[in-house]
């Protein structure tokens, strides 16, 4: 099996020079919190791989318009975040499909709004998790299904407060149906075989629900306006 590249160490001056950036700007970066402390040996600072890949990230996400203080926000909410290890903690999922993302390439899905308010709403529901220098989106489907509501002029932060509601009743039928497959099969192998057939009870039933919703009066059921002050 192949063995990746040995990891280099750098003084300052060879970390700017790789980082396209200044001795200057690496020292105010530090000084910031942007990047970690280097590694001490004597007099000598050493960086490593890690702080090269911050170096580029930030650069990355300077040109999409962000500000440092909101860069340092956003390092700070996934640096506080799972790994993807705790994240996939009790094995990967059956069906969903993990994506590997930087936080250039994120910060692409969801152009403006990949504030630190949502990255700690989106980190917290278990959606994303920190592998390294790297994140991980807990599913392909999810992501590409947020990401189109947004392109559609759906705020992120309204996808992700319905996700979690959404998850509270996910929970419940899951746990229902479960129940229902286990009384009714000799093994855990026999219910794995009818997960299909629950889950299109589940689409069925919500794709009539939605019917149901989105055809009625909105009028109706939207609150009352308040009242007007009297004139004069």
């Amino acid at each position: 099996m192949a063995e990746g590249p040995e990891p280099r160490e750098y003084r300052m001056e060879e970390l700017a020079r790789e980082a396209g950036i200044t001795v200057r700007t690496v020292r105010f970066y530090r000084e910031r919190g942007l990047i970690r402390p280097p590694r001490r040996e004597g007099r000598i600072a050493w960086y490593d791989d890690h702080h090269l890949a911050r170096l580029r990230t930030i650069a990355a996400l300077l040109e999409r318009g962000h500000t440092l203080t909101g860069i340092a926000h956003l390092a700070t909410a996934f640096e506080s975040g799972r790994d993807v290890g705790e994240v996939l903690g009790l094995g990967e999922p059956t069906e969903e499909t993990p994506v590997r993302l930087s936080p250039e390439e994120l910060a692409d899905y969801f152009e403006g709004e990949v504030t630190p308010e949502n990255l700690r709403a989106a980190l917290d529901l278990g959606y994303l998790a920190t592998d390294g220098d790297e994140i991980v989106h807990i599913s392909r489907r999810l992501l590409d299904v947020s990401a189109a509501l947004v392109r559609e002029g759906v705020p992120l932060a309204a996808v992700l407060d319905a996700a979690r509601r959404v998850r509270v009743h996910a929970d419940a039928l899951a746990g229902l149906f479960a129940a229902v497959l286990r009384a009714h099969t000799a093994t855990t192998t026999d219910a794995e075989k009818l997960r299909p057939l629950a889950k299109s009870v589940v689409e069925a039933e919500f794709s009539l629900a939605l019917d149901r919703h989105l055809r009625t009066d909105p009028e109706a059921t939207a609150p009352p306006s308040p009242p007007r002050p009297a004139d004069g």
